[in-house]
């Protein structure tokens, strides 16, 4: 079954339009809310920033520039330069692996850990304005809706 058709698809207001928009002004009002925030406004992390440091955060296993770039699908060159940037902040470190040192991981530091919290914090606080008005059982279907979306694309 098709969802869209000729006859009622409108791509402004089409799903993969939707989920993009929202996209950008999520991050456009993290970028806003870390550049006020008193706490770690002088660290100066962006939003895309944030979401390597909160990949790191939550990550199992350890991980490498190459696998955030697939996770994120992100550019090797733009990965590499915001890792850089990450690293002279003192957030992050590259640490090579001592099976293999042809690999190196990524890993925060202690200055990282301690930032977490509250750029985690500014984060959820976003989430939440935009889901003013969302229930709590309203918020849950929206995750599990989006998350049958990504298991589509895999």
């Amino acid at each position: 079954m098709s969802i869209y058709d000729s006859e009622n698809y409108e791509p402004s207001r089409s799903v993969a339009h939707l989920v993009g928009q929202v996209r950008v002004e999520l991050l456009a009002a993290l970028d806003r809310d870390l550049t006020a925030d008193r706490h770690v406004a002088d660290i100066g992390v962006t939003a895309a920033q944030f979401i390597v440091i909160a990949r790191l955060a939550a990550a199992e296993r350890k991980k490498s520039a190459s696998d955030l770039c697939k996770e994120m699908s992100y550019d090797a060159g733009a990965m590499t330069r915001m890792i850089d940037r990450l690293e002279s902040k003192g957030l992050i470190r590259r640490a090579r692996c001592p099976q293999d040192r042809r690999l190196v991981y990524l890993e925060m530091t202690e200055q990282g850990r301690a930032a977490y919290p509250r750029l985690r914090e500014i984060s959820m606080a976003i989430q939440n304005r935009f889901l003013r008005g969302f229930s709590r059982a309203d918020a849950r279907q929206l995750e599990s809706l989006l998350g049958r979306m990504l298991e589509n694309a895999a």
